[in-house]
């Protein structure tokens, strides 16, 4: 592509409203435009490189046997409802009536159409495996969009479904896909880890995130240094590795504590550390209030709360809450004589003669035991820290990486298929539900991640493979017929042997053409100048320092050098 006359821009400032580094890059390398709160145009170079990661994951996906079809964006809201889901999204899907008030979404995930294609075909055992797939847009409306392309309302993403007839054929489905999976992100030239996560609003029997690492990531990886556990923090069980004490039952004693209401203020009140406290914190699910025990010095996980309880959402009760369940102040609540159910965690058990809060403003009890109150549940409900014992070779700990989830396999088993009646025949005539698996990728997360993962001081750092244009050929003067000739030549020659090449023939500085070039990562750049009189030209890695001098004979083997190794 030759720039003068190309829809081409740059903008020469950080971007004050994205607050991550592919937002702002992205931005200002003409990539992308932000048209509303987590909404982006892709932009012609943005767009180039979109289609190039769709491209990978088109190959691996075509690779395994799937095939590519095309879902509508715009769903009628009953098959939510039917499928169970509806509830589970909440506010965060966009609805909307059609002219005779029937209600539609725009659909967040397809899984629910993709059943209802199956059904054309699906009569009988002999009709597995199949797998099916699509790139699509999808609607969710986010809350708080951020950090660019990595929260957004409107995003294209690819899903996959296969179908089975039994859990042994979905166990072999399924690993094709996570192949893939891991094909497509090594050829992009993500650094990512994969761990076990929650299923979430999608369900099922089994769900892995592949993430790119990365310090702007929103979600927390929890990883080995022994072995190869790796986990989404959300899931991460805990080693419950505390003794039970045996030390002698003493009986509950309420002690004033004038307004000290935080573990640390009671901890000093009383002269002790938090570890021989236990904190209780109530939380509004979408069913009821329920109070959740951890030690003091624990966090709740409240993924975990959610799943043991069976919620659909969870969230801290307000102030208003707290005071109508427990009749004393934020601060002071406890689980002795609460009227709500009380989930404990595993660790509590091990404890005794703890302190709690009396349901009582300015008061604690000490010396309580789990013989003073019944809980409803005692599970794993802690948030696990950086340092604690591994839950699975439980020799060495686990530390803590942020990442940027790019993809998701989930084993979905039958839970579609009996909502919605999708149906085989054995070989005896006999009705079984078909199971299911699931697997997202998000181009746009990947090229966010991507950028995240490389970029300096000077614009993005592409992999080459990735980059819009491969080869970045640039005239100092336009104006001198030479040196034009020359950019012009060489243009046709590498566009000739398959290279994508981009001509910067502008009208402006040689500075702000070179600046432009590293803003959007071009892995090589030529440049034609002065030396073009002496039969040479400069030729440059994007990650070089410096540039060399090149005959102009020799360009084409300095290139195709360049991007064999």
């Amino acid at each position: 592509m030759k720039l003068k006359n190309s829809f081409f821009y740059t903008l020469r400032e950080n971007v004050k409203d994205e607050d991550s580094q592919s937002g702002n890059l992205l931005v200002r390398s003409g990539m992308i435009k932000k048209s509303s709160s987590g909404v982006y145009m892709y932009m012609p170079m943005g767009y180039k490189v979109l289609k190039k990661i769709e491209g990978i994951i088109r190959e691996e996906m075509d690779r395994t046997g799937a095939q590519e079809l095309l879902m509508p964006s715009l769903i009628p809201e009953d098959v939510y409802v039917q499928s169970g889901r509806r509830e589970g999204f909440g506010n965060s899907m966009f609805s909307l009536k059609d002219r005779f008030a029937k209600p539609f979404v725009l659909g967040p995930t397809h899984e629910e159409l993709f059943v209802m294609a199956a059904a054309a075909r699906v009569r009988s055992y002999k009709d597995f495996p199949f797998n099916l797939y699509q790139f699509q847009t999808k609607f969710r409306d986010e809350p708080r969009p951020r950090f660019g392309l990595i929260r957004v309302r409107e995003f294209i993403m690819k899903d996959a479904y296969s179908f089975d007839a039994d859990l042994e054929g979905l166990d072999v489905s399924y690993q094709k896909m996570f192949n893939a999976y891991q094909r497509s992100f090594d050829r992009m030239g993500i650094d990512y880890k994969i761990v076990t996560a929650d299923t979430g609003v999608m369900g099922g029997l089994l769900s892995e995130e592949f993430q790119a690492v990365t310090d702007i990531g929103e979600d927390v990886l929890v990883l080995c240094d022994s072995c190869d556990f790796a986990s989404n923090i959300e899931v991460a069980a805990c080693v419950n590795s505390d003794q039970e004490t045996n030390e002698a039952l003493k009986n509950l004693e309420k002690v004033a504590t004038p307004d000290a209401r935080t573990i640390e203020e009671v901890a000093r009140f009383m002269g002790e550390t938090s570890d021989k406290f236990v904190k209780t914190l109530l939380y509004k699910t979408d069913r009821e209030v329920v109070a959740v025990c951890v030690r003091g010095d624990a966090e709740v996980n409240e993924t975990k709360v959610r799943k043991l309880l069976g919620a659909n959402e969870i969230e801290l009760a307000d102030a208003e809450t707290v005071v109508k369940t427990t009749g004393a102040k934020v601060g002071f609540a406890g689980p002795v004589g609460l009227k709500v159910r009380v989930v404990v965690d595993v660790q509590v058990a091990t404890m005794s003669n703890f302190i709690i809060g009396s349901n009582e403003t300015d008061a604690h009890f000490k010396n309580a035991n789990l013989r003073d109150f019944t809980p409803a549940f005692t599970a794993d409900v802690r948030q696990i820290k950086e340092g604690d014992v591994c839950p699975k070779c439980q020799k060495g700990h686990v530390n803590f990486k942020k990442g940027i989830e790019i993809g998701n396999t989930f084993k979905l088993g039958d839970k579609y298929a009996k909502a919605l009646g999708l149906e085989y025949l054995d070989q005896n005539n006999k009705l079984h539900p078909v199971v299911m698996g699931s697997y997202g990728i998000g181009p746009g997360r990947c090229l966010a991640a991507l950028v995240e993962q490389n970029h300096d001081d000077k614009g993005i750092l592409w992999p080459k493979n990735i980059a819009p244009y491969q080869v970045a050929i640039v005239v100092i003067n336009s104006k001198v017929e030479t040196q034009m000739d020359a950019a012009d030549a060489l243009y046709a020659q590498l566009t000739q042997h398959g290279y994508e090449v981009l001509l910067d023939d502008r009208d402006e500085r040689a500075g702000v053409k070179f600046n432009d070039m590293d803003l959007i990562g071009i892995p090589l750049r030529i440049t034609v100048g002065k030396t073009i009189e002496n039969g040479q030209v400069e030729v440059k890695a994007r990650t070089a320092t410096e540039a060399s001098l090149v005959d102009v004979d020799d360009v084409y083997q300095n290139v195709k050098s360049f991007f064999q190794n």
